[in-house]
């Protein structure tokens, strides 16, 4: 059994990895952050909470999460208004075979029509919209809360965190970790090492001849007021115009991009990429929100802002031990779906850290292995959507 374990990332993957292995017995854990908590990835999320995924594994893990966001509420800013999937006449088949799948797992679901959608969604042109699911314990919150409440949970439990602490490398002995050490020299020695860093962790693990292949992505987002205060309205993805839509305030909207078909085009360097969207995409997203949501008397844009997205070929993260090195498991490339599921992530880390294995069956380890790039054989939903594949 593991005695000492260091955590490389003090955003939300980290910090739940640290509660998990706290709440099973595991005190001597250090939290690594390079900057703040919660500065990365974590801070520019949209926040959304649902179980729809493609990738049954995936589903599962975000239905294990949701009891937490219940419990937590107003914590972590949760609120449950509802998640909507909608979808045109070409994406109906993948919608009533994934909601089908997400039934057999438990998930609370239901197939809609139009005239239901529009009964939820009195705002919304639902001409175009073929049919759309509906889970009534989706919505949304706010995922800088819940990591910083995952580090509290953590440090009541004996953990300890360092900010402004960056990792220069992984320290091995053989075919065994053996610690890390720090940019100013410092070694710190530990029996378990969880590279939880996002884009980062590739440079880390290249430094033990481990290849990570993943893309940091620049995603941008459009805040838009309404010009009058709405109602609780449920999360809708938009599969028809590629783009996903939450309450944000009392009158404003989150508007977010589902369209990654040029995705290549917006590598960037996560550390030094601009902040603001660019007028073509405020034009472009624009023309999307008027299309979907005609009810909004007076729609404005108010500001805009971008995240990076840490993006593995399939866009699916890698939970695993990796590189054959004993006591070295890596948590990264979430591709932006990290927030939804990291309570159970910390939950499968625990079970690789004490048990070897996934402890659940509705979420088999295999699935996460960093090998399945190499081996041609990538995470991937078998009803993927058409113009959307990345939704899973």
């Amino acid at each position: 059994m593991a005695r000492k374990a260091v955590v490389v990332g003090g955003g939300l993957i980290g910090l739940s990895i640290a509660r998990a292995l706290t709440q099973r017995g595991l005190t001597d854990v250090l939290v690594l952050e390079r900057h703040q908590l919660a500065g990365g990835g974590t801070g520019k999320s949209s926040g959304i909470v649902r179980a729809h995924y493609g990738v049954p594994s995936i589903a599962a893990m975000a239905w294990r999460s949701m009891p937490v966001f219940e419990q937590l509420g107003d914590q972590v800013g949760f609120r449950q208004v509802g998640y909507t999937v909608i979808v045109g006449e070409e994406n109906v088949e993948p919608l009533k075979a994934n909601t089908a799948v997400h039934r057999s797992l438990g998930i609370d679901v239901d197939l809609i029509d139009s005239d239901q959608l529009a009964r939820l969604w009195p705002m919304m042109e639902v001409g175009d919209v073929a049919l759309a699911s509906y889970e009534p314990r989706g919505g949304f919150a706010d995922a800088t809360q819940l990591a910083l409440h995952f580090g509290q949970m953590a440090r009541e439990q004996g953990a300890r965190i360092r900010q402004n602490t960056p990792v220069a490398r992984i320290r091995t002995e053989g075919d065994k970790v053996t610690g890390v050490e720090l940019e100013g020299g410092e070694v710190v020695a530990a029996d378990v090492v969880i590279v939880a860093s996002g884009w980062w962790s590739a440079k880390l693990l290249s430094g033990l001849g481990i290849d990570f292949p993943i893309e940091a992505y620049r995603s941008e987002l459009l805040i838009v007021d309404a010009g009058e205060p709405l109602p609780n309205l449920p999360v809708v993805s938009d599969l028809v115009s590629l783009q996903y839509c939450r309450l944000e305030g009392a009158g404003q909207f989150l508007v977010g991009n589902s369209d990654h078909a040029d995705f290549q085009k917006k590598f960037v360097d996560p550390d030094n990429y601009s902040n603001i969207a660019s007028e073509a995409s405020v034009e472009k997203y624009a023309e999307k929100v008027m299309h979907r949501f005609p009810g909004f008397p007076n729609p404005s844009v108010t500001h805009t802002y971008a995240g990076v997205y840490d993006v593995p070929p399939d866009w699916n993260p890698v939970i695993a031990p990796v590189g054959g090195v004993d006591g070295l498991i890596l948590c990264a490339g979430f591709a932006g779906h990290g927030f939804k599921i990291s309570p159970a992530v910390g939950t499968l880390v625990a079970d690789l850290v004490f048990e070897g294995d996934s402890t659940d069956p509705d979420i088999p380890a295999t699935d996460f292995r960093l090998e399945r790039f190499a081996e041609g054989r990538p995470l991937t939903s078998p009803h993927p959507y058409i113009g959307a594949g990345e939704m899973r």
